[in-house]
């Protein structure tokens, strides 16, 4: 076995910080104001049991199933985050990953490789956007991602413009300036590996977003992209509905925590919703999306798929996930850490990890694939579910 090779999501995470800038780390752990939201995301899942038989189990598991038109063979595709500046080779080497492994990758607007480079190195890439200069700026970014050959589109809703951290939030500089190199060389020498990495491409850690340039001027700096997208007018759900219109292909509407908006979402036309808080870096004080998710599912699962993301660390947790009602889960900041720990092979250390569990789960529960899971394969405490977005009964 490769020394590189890690044997738990928390043994990469434990690698990424030795390995990251402390500032670099910080930011993969980022979740607004007192991080409410970012921990229960990932405790809510402890809460939940399982209900296990010893015999007549099966010998085979499946963990295929298709999400957004795309066979995948496990149900497990990767979220799109921001500037992926863990690792010199970034998006790319996630999505050579996620194609080793036989699932989608999805490409962030505000990532720091192009889209055709990430294409080119996983052809079944979806591409995430933000509501940025209204439709005839959405039009501009969905007709380059339909030309580079995305197989589908993500409308992300759920970030919120709170930045604010109760235990503080790492800088991250508009541009590496002089004036900034020397501010981060201690930290930068202090991790020597990482910065090495970084030397040999000849290159900086990119802050540049290139799929946020428009039409024949230079790529912005992330910062210089997230101040067009918090002047901007928030999108309507008419906007949603134009969006998909134009797409005209399969479309997810990601950052779904209540009922009311999920049905508008389903009114709209989508292909599928995720069930998302953004990772705790939407509004603090948000449910975990577990604990959302089955009232969502109940009221618009036979409409449109359902996806979930949010604290995803283990194969188990994307068993309950699915028993309740979910087709498939997102993950970000477990992929990240395999990234920042590995690269290419890190990622697909934390996929085989993932694909390991579901398959031991499936195991004790006794299905013969995740098509077979349901809430009777849980022990679900009282008082779990959070159903938002539904009238109280007076």
């Amino acid at each position: 076995m490769s020394s590189t090779w890690f044997e738990t999501v928390a043994e990469a995470q434990r690698r990424a910080r030795k390995r990251l800038p402390s500032s670099v780390y910080g930011a993969l752990l980022a979740g607004t104001e007192k991080g409410l939201t970012v921990s229960d995301n990932v405790a809510a899942f402890d809460e939940l049991g399982f209900a296990p038989h010893v015999a007549g189990l099966s010998a085979q598991r499946d963990l295929a199933t298709t999400v957004l038109g795309q066979q995948v063979s496990l149900p497990v595709i990767i979220s799109p985050t921001g500037v992926q500046a863990v690792h010199p080779d970034g998006e790319v080497a996630v999505a050579r990953a996620a194609a080793a492994r036989g699932t989608l990758m999805s490409l962030s607007s505000f990532a720091s490789k192009p889209i055709d480079e990430v294409i080119a190195a996983n052809p079944r890439t979806l591409f995430q956007m933000y509501w940025i200069g209204g439709r005839d700026r959405a039009a501009e970014h969905m007709e380059r991602a339909r030309a580079a050959g995305a197989v589908g589109l993500i409308a992300t809703l759920d970030w919120s413009f709170s930045h604010g951290r109760d235990w503080g939030s790492p800088r991250i500089p508009e541009a590496m300036t002089l004036r900034e190199l020397i501010r981060l060389a201690p930290q930068g020498l202090s991790r020597p590996r990482w910065l090495l990495g970084w030397a040999r491409t000849g290159r900086l850690p990119g802050l540049t977003v290139p799929n946020m340039a428009a039409a024949g001027q230079p790529a912005p700096t992330f910062f210089s992209a997230y101040g067009q997208w918090i002047q901007s007018d928030l999108p309507t759900w008419d906007d949603i509905a134009w969006m998909r219109e134009q797409w005209n292909g399969p479309f997810l509407l990601k950052g779904i925590t209540r009922v009311d908006d999920a049905k508008r979402a389903a009114a709209a036309g989508v292909t599928a919703i995720s069930v998302s808080n953004h990772g705790g870096n939407n509004l603090d004080g948000t449910p975990a999306t577990i604990r959302c998710l089955p009232a969502i599912a109940g009221a618009v699962g036979d409409q449109v798929e359902v996806l979930l993301d949010g604290g995803i660390r283990r194969g188990a947790d994307v068993v309950k996930a699915l028993a309740l009602g979910a087709k498939a889960v997102l993950i970000g900041r477990a992929y990240l850490w395999g990234l920042a720990a590995a690269g290419q092979a890190g990622v697909e250390n934390v996929l085989d990890l993932l694909r390991s569990g579901i398959d031991s789960a499936l195991l004790g529960l006794g299905c013969t694939g995740i098509a077979d899971l349901g809430q009777d394969n849980l022990v679900i405490p009282p008082g779990f579910v959070r159903t938002l977005g539904v009238a109280r009964p007076t």
